[in-house]
């Protein structure tokens, strides 16, 4: 016994100094980092002087560079970091360099500890000045009278479909899509009892029930489902509530002070959003881009209308990704459509196609040419 004890002491000793060594090494690794980091800012500010010294945040603000940077970090990712690991670092870091003059302002549709809020932070990175609001409709006004820079609204999930509110904001509204998140979603069940039995009531947003709907039938199908605005909203109702629990992220729990009792609920393992950012302006191609129209014809119930209105995109092999129709809002059963398409108008296929497509149009406007989301 003895001599293992001893052996156990001249091994820690063996170690000691090559911690030592290691933690030295790691001092001067934040060292550098430091000063990379500081030396990458004073090169932002540098950029944003020599566009315009007066200039606001938002006027040095380019959603492609930025696309083109966090592509470029993954690539030489090599570990043993992970890809969303070094992207996330990387949007951080861009995000405090844009700040310098002032943050961001980002309208979302809230309440705090909502989905939409972690795309915010996704996208722009926590050195923003990320604005709550109760609706879509108010997004979308904050935007246009100039009170934020851009907006981040909901637009579908790939389980429960699209968020038709948003689309149809998209017919009265002047914004642009400057860009898209998608936000792979986790459903947490929440709430300040200890178990399962206690709960008698559960309060979520309708999309989250809906996206969970396998789950509560198979673990909890008697107890009574409450949809309501938002999930921070069902949150709060948990915390003030007794017997009341919520489903949201793992975020909200965070925010109102709630007990995860489940985590991961979602009935399928890829549940993802998708999150459109919308703004005054429009961008140049990232390299990797993704544009939606908004057209119609004079008679939408016309034989073959559909076909010969989206013929010039198969014609100059430009790929249709998604198309969503809705009411045009001009006389009944008349349709407007959404599609969305691979590339940027700045590219040559797609400037062809778009300029046929527009010739065969009653109604035509580009919604936005945007960098692909970056997962």
């Amino acid at each position: 016994m003895k001599k293992k004890r001893t052996g156990r002491k001249r091994a820690a000793a063996d170690i000691r100094p090559q911690l030592a060594e290691i933690r030295e090494r790691i001092d001067a690794v934040d060292a550098e980092l430091q000063r990379l980091l500081n030396e990458r800012a004073g090169l932002a500010q540098q950029v944003g002087i020599s566009k315009h010294a007066s200039g606001r945040t938002i006027d040095f603000y380019r959603p492609e560079r930025e696309a083109q940077v966090l592509r470029a970090a993954r690539e030489r990712n090599k570990g043993p970091l992970r890809d969303e690991e070094i992207l996330r670092l990387f949007r951080e870091i861009m995000s405090a360099c844009l700040a310098q003059q002032e943050p961001l302002k980002v309208a979302y549709l809230g309440p705090e500890g909502t989905f939409t809020q972690q795309a915010v932070f996704k996208q722009f990175g926590h050195s923003v000045r990320a604005l709550a609001l109760p609706s879509i409709d108010e997004v979308f006004h904050e935007v246009e009278s100039g009170a934020a820079d851009f907006g981040v609204v909901p637009i579908e999930n790939s389980t429960e479909g699209t968020v038709m509110h948003t689309l149809d904001r998209f017919l009265v509204s002047p914004l642009s899509i400057c860009g898209e998140v998608e936000l792979r979603v986790h459903q947490y069940l929440m709430g300040r009892m200890k178990s399962l039995s206690a709960v008698k009531r559960i309060c979520s947003h309708q999309q989250s029930l809906a996206q969970c709907r396998e789950w509560l039938d198979e673990h909890l199908p008697e107890v009574e489902q409450v949809a309501v605005s938002s999930n921070a909203e069902a949150a709060r109702r948990a915390r003030d509530e007794l017997h009341t629990a919520a489903i949201a992220g793992e975020t909200a729990a965070e925010v109102y002070g709630l007990d995860i009792l489940v985590a991961k609920i979602e009935d399928r393992p890829d549940n993802t959003t998708r999150f459109l950012v919308i703004g005054a302006k429009a961008f140049h191609t990232s390299g990797d881009d993704k544009t939606t129209v908004l057209v119609s014809v004079a008679h939408t119930d016309a034989p073959g209308a559909l076909h010969r209105l989206l013929e010039p995109l198969a014609t100059h092999g430009v790929s249709l990704t998604r198309i969503e129709s809705r009411p045009s809002r001009r006389k009944k059963w008349d349709y407007v459509f959404f599609l969305d398409l691979e590339g940027h108008v700045e590219d040559t296929k797609v400037a062809q196609a778009l300029a046929q497509l527009k010739e065969r149009s009653s109604l035509y406007r580009v919604l936005g040419s945007y960098p692909r989301s970056i997962l």
